[in-house]
């Protein structure tokens, strides 16, 4: 038996047709949900966040987020100017939402708080600080690999 142009043409149909039903069959094993739940929400406040993130920015000390690997802590460093602070810490993981979690911010003598981190899977971490001080919302950001 040759191969000729109608096996090619035969082959090429039953290569892609194969194809096309690995593809749709993995599919199906995604998680297609959306990133927040609330999504259209969260598009409507904008306007609220943009103005915390203003807000930091006219700060002539912003909140200082550092991880130490070595002490496995994070440490947040709030401008002591500002006199009572309120809040919250976002954990916020991009891959999994079911491992996303919030914090109180409860700050010592040094307006520092210490946050460990071995209970954290390794991976991307953003943390987002949602405080407030004076009366005025603030917002910061960071982006963390554990």
């Amino acid at each position: 038996m040759k191969f000729n142009w109608g096996h090619g043409i035969a082959l090429f149909y039953i290569v892609f047709a194969t194809m096309m039903i690995v593809f749709v069959v993995k599919s199906t094993f995604h998680d297609h949900s959306l990133v927040v739940e609330n999504y259209y929400e969260e598009d409507l406040n904008y306007q609220q966040h943009y103005e915390k993130l203003a807000n930091s920015k006219q700060l002539e000390n912003d909140v200082t987020i550092k991880h130490d690997p070595g002490l496995e802590n994070i440490t947040l460093r709030f401008p002591k100017e500002k006199g009572n602070i309120a809040g919250t810490i976002y954990f916020y993981r991009p891959s999994d939402k079911t491992k996303d979690f919030e914090v109180k911010i409860n700050l010592d003598q040094n307006f520092e708080q210490f946050l460990p981190v071995s209970e954290l899977s390794p991976g991307l971490w953003k943390l987002k600080v949602d405080w407030q001080a004076g009366g005025k919302p603030f917002y910061k950001e960071k982006t963390l690999v554990l």
